[in-house]
């Protein structure tokens, strides 16, 4: 195989500097017309490319930015098929009863789009790790290799220890996406998720008279969860309800860990009059288990979720749920960094995207007056 050119190549058959060579490719208004044909002619004779990685460590930068996220459950699903052998098509019969759910991170995927559109409008290229069944040693290695390779980092909070991403922002500029700042200096976006769940949660108690919700809980450590469990819990309070009284289940944001929830309350007999969700997928799973063994959703049970997914909008029933600007988030993210970049001693950024609460059949089906509060109107649906 022949050997690429190389700068030297070009310095010699132009019969210049490497510097000059340099100047042309970086800089060709700095260097005299008649140079800058001899240098260019030589560049085209011997194919030459000039090399990203060398430019980007002449200049300390990579024109590279990073996207760290705890990860996705598909990972640990993996298999070691064989893709070099040979491998016919299989037909078989896929009937309803026995399809999947996987439970898919589809937030994720919104928020990597987003990063992924907004970096190539700002001229980056996006690196993505993921942090899924790692010790937190071995993600500090991870976003430190990482922080080696890109000019700045997307971080999913949680994702590392803050010690960790201190020490990685001492290197790159470092933005945590999701959860309230915590007195660290590190730039923040993130959504209303306390008001988002409040506005939801004030409208089950006022419009359809639900005293008693059950709250379907995310992951302990997620600091989205915690900001929706706060405003659930504010909203009860503001209506004379103790929040604490009532239970909290655990679906650790899956779909399948749903699924399961809902199976066992459908078996004890145990299903509330509603069930506030703290993303999509968890509610789609209980809209799963419930239509299997014939719970009607609203009449029987109002379901409810957060995130706006587009498989919310094409459930049946379609969910209500609150809607986050997760492309937006994703966007938000990466200007945050390249802003950044280009004002590195500016204040911290914290920067707090709105939501809307999407009213849908999972809750918005009939009532009786009895369940009606006093004066209330019937919501629309």
């Amino acid at each position: 195989m022949a050997k690429n050119p190389t700068v030297y190549d070009v310095a010699e058959l132009a019969g210049v500097s490497i510097a000059t060579v340099s100047r042309v490719l970086r800089r060709p208004d700095d260097v005299r017309a008649s140079t800058r044909e001899v240098v260019m002619d030589a560049v085209r004779e011997l194919g030459y490319v000039p090399s990203a990685n060398a430019r980007g460590l002449a200049a300390r930068k990579t024109g590279v930015l990073g996207l760290f996220l705890p990860g996705f459950d598909a990972v640990e699903e993996l298999d070691d098929a064989d893709f070099t052998a040979p491998h016919r098509v299989e037909v078989r019969a896929d009937p309803p009863a026995a399809a999947e759910h996987p439970s898919a991170h589809l937030y994720f995927d919104e928020v990597l789009r987003g990063c992924e559109l907004e970096a190539w409008r700002q001229g980056f290229s996006l690196m993505v790790g993921v942090g899924r069944g790692r010790s937190p040693e071995e993600v500090e290695a991870v976003i430190s290799d990482m922080a080696g390779r890109v000019d700045g980092m997307a971080v999913l909070a949680q994702s590392a220890h803050d010690d960790a991403l201190k020490r990685v922002s001492n290197r790159v500029p470092v933005v945590l996406l999701a959860g309230p700042r915590r007195g660290d200096d590190f730039d923040h976006v993130s959504v209303s998720n306390r008001e988002g769940m409040r506005a939801l949660t004030e409208h089950l108690v006022d419009a359809h008279g639900v005293r008693d919700p059950v709250y379907l809980a995310g992951p302990f450590d997620s600091p989205d969860d915690a900001e929706r469990y706060n405003g659930f819990a504010e909203a009860l309070e503001g209506r004379g309800i103790n929040p604490t009284a009532l239970p909290v289940l655990h679906g650790e944001f899956s779909r399948q860990r749903a699924r399961a929830v809902a199976a066992d309350l459908a078996q004890r007999g145990a299903v509330p009059r509603a069930i506030v969700c703290a993303n999509d997928q968890m509610a789609l799973g209980i809209l799963d288990v419930f239509a299997e063994v014939g719970i009607r959703v609203p009449d029987d049970v109002i379901v409810t979720g957060f995130d706006g997914l587009d498989a919310a909008a094409e459930s049946t029933p379609r969910l209500t749920t609150v809607n986050q600007p997760m492309v937006h988030l994703g966007r938000a993210a990466v200007q945050a960094m390249v802003s950044r970049l280009a004002n590195p001693d500016q204040e911290p950024i914290a920067l707090r995207l709105p939501v809307k609460v999407l009213l849908r059949e999972s809750c918005e089906g009939p009532l009786s007056p009895a369940a009606r509060p006093r004066g209330a109107r019937p919501a629309s649906t």
